[in-house]
């Protein structure tokens, strides 16, 4: 029995099993995304009690080093022992950080019950991917795609809400502690409704495939996140850190052609198109969580917005990417096509930009609003159908590599998009500061050239002008930045081949793997 078939053989037979299934991956996926959201808001309280202020940035770098270590392994695990027996591990790793991340007492322990969380959460995403991909073959999948562009929507923009109500009502704990609730419903879920078969795998973990990618992986995270801040970009740490995640990475691309059961296994990236949705997804990763970054800095610090909703701030862009992931998902199912989707999202995505780059002091919130709508239309075009084309670029038994891997990349893509696109504007900032004015400029953002809205209100009005100045020509430099990277995505849209997606619809290629099955009330 194959495991979309055995998924949806539930003691009734009926589809409600799938949708409730659905439901609490979606639960899951939310999980994932919004913690660190949540977390950030939470922050000025959690130092105030903890203490540790000299830490603070690893409260959110455990994390996210843990994340990204652990999601190709959960994606292997999955292929390798079955996907429901991991996702559940993945699911009460997670728990157990959180309620561990919620009873710490010093930053210390705060920091290692995160790495914890992390560990877990690499596998969520993963997991929920995976899954889907399991229970609905590709030509089917669009139809979802709108349900996870709303819970990514619902998370940037209900994170820093929810955390800050949480925090002001009933302590930052509850930060952690709103996920057991949730978790333990997808948890129950899908342990009681998710049918998948179990998998004896004889094949052994490739325990140093997997180390060397940790160590590759890690070290360009703490690249990203120490270059420009704590360390500067050409000191001795940087460097060694360069040199040790490059040794790691060809060390582990030399291991993977001769392991028997590699971590990831090379010849995935044999499919162009495989290899094209990597790039894509590195590029919006890079895109976005840039974008998501400078935007609200932009607004509050120009244009004089509030930062109580900071998240509302980008409502423009993540509801035009909402829309125009439910339509191209529609689309998708109904036609089989979607090549068009990465072409015109790739360049909606270099328009978009390059129109952002141009604001400057006088912009108007509209006139902003709609540049990131812009944006919003062409991540719309690429969030999910970069993951869908990806899956159905592999057979079944390498769906968790796939997954991990598309995950992976867009990662990776967002830790390169926030350090490369944060030290240019920090580049700028401080240059037209000191232009602007003089001594006075050089002294206000030799900390940091991302001011909050208190530092701001006490800077003389001659500064603040000139600091309002300083932040537009900031980000027109990273903006005209993620336009140029953006052209890559485009052009890599352009080579994609429209490989028939497997399914109901028309008859599938010979060359792509055969479709698990499927009942039509999916």
């Amino acid at each position: 029995m194959t495991d979309a078939s055995a998924a949806q053989a539930g003691p009734d037979g009926r589809p409600r099993s799938v949708r409730v299934v659905l439901l609490a991956l979606m639960i899951a996926m939310m999980l994932a995304m919004l913690d660190n959201m949540i977390i950030g808001t939470a922050m000025p309280t959690i130092v105030g009690e903890l203490g540790g202020l000299e830490h603070l940035a690893w409260v959110v770098t455990s994390y996210t080093l843990a994340t990204a270590a652990s999601t190709p392994i959960w994606g292997k695990l999955g292929d390798l022992y079955g996907r429901k027996s991991t996702f559940m591990t993945s699911i009460v790793i997670f728990l157990a950080g959180s309620a561990l991340s919620g009873m710490a007492q010093d930053m210390g322990q705060l920091i290692a019950f995160r790495a914890v969380q992390g560990l877990g959460a690499g596998g969520l995403m993963v997991g929920v991917m995976a899954i889907i991909g399991d229970l609905i073959p590709p030509r089917e999948r669009g139809k979802y795609q709108g349900m996870m562009a709303g819970v990514m929507a619902l998370a940037m923009i209900g994170g820093p809400l929810v955390g800050g109500t949480i925090t002001d009502h009933w302590g930052w704990r509850w930060a952690f502690y709103i996920n057991l609730p949730l978790g333990a419903v997808a948890l129950a879920a899908v342990g009681a409704v998710l049918h998948l078969p179990r998998k004896r795998s004889e094949a052994r973990i490739d325990y140093l495939g997997a180390g060397l990618l940790t160590v590759g992986i890690t070290a360009i995270v703490l690249v990203t996140t120490w270059g420009g801040t704590e360390y500067a970009w050409t000191s001795a740490r940087i460097m060694e850190l360069i040199g040790i995640g490059v040794a790691a990475l060809v060390g582990f691309v030399f291991w993977q052609t001769r392991a028997t059961e590699p971590v990831l296994p090379l010849h995935i990236f044999r499919s162009r198109n495989f290899t094209l949705m990597s790039v894509i997804g590195f590029i919006t990763g890079f895109v976005m969580f840039g974008a998501t970054l400078f935007l609200p800095l932009y607004q509050q610090s120009v244009q004089g917005a509030s930062a109580t909703n900071s998240g509302l701030l980008l409502l423009p862009m993540l509801g035009a990417m909402l829309v125009t992931s439910m339509v191209a998902g529609r689309v998708t199912t109904n036609t089989g096509r979607y090549k068009v989707f990465p072409v015109a999202g790739g360049a909606l995505m270099v328009v978009g930009l390059y129109l952002l780059s141009t604001m400057d002091t006088g912009t108007s919130r509209f006139t902003s609003g709609v540049f990131m709508a812009v944006v919003g239309l062409g991540m719309g075009c690429l969030m999910q159908i970069t993951m869908l084309v990806a899956q159905n670029s592999v057979e079944m038994k390498d769906m968790g590599v796939a997954s991990s891997s598309s995950t992976l990349f867009r990662t990776l893509g967002s830790s390169f998009g926030v350090a490369i696109m944060g030290a240019l504007f920090n580049h700028r900032v401080q240059d037209v500061m000191a232009e602007r004015a003089g001594a006075l400029g050089s002294k206000v953002t030799e900390q940091s050239a991302q001011l909050d809205a208190a530092s701001l209100a006490k800077l003389p009005e001659a500064a603040r002008e000139a600091y309002q100045h300083a932040v537009s020509a900031g980000t027109h430099g990273a903006f005209l930045l993620g336009a140029a990277v953006a052209v890559v995505a485009l052009v890599a849209a352009v080579f994609v081949k429209e490989v028939p997606l497997k399914g109901a619809g028309p008859k599938p290629s010979q060359d792509a793997p055969a479709p698990a099955p499927v009942t039509e009330a999916v």
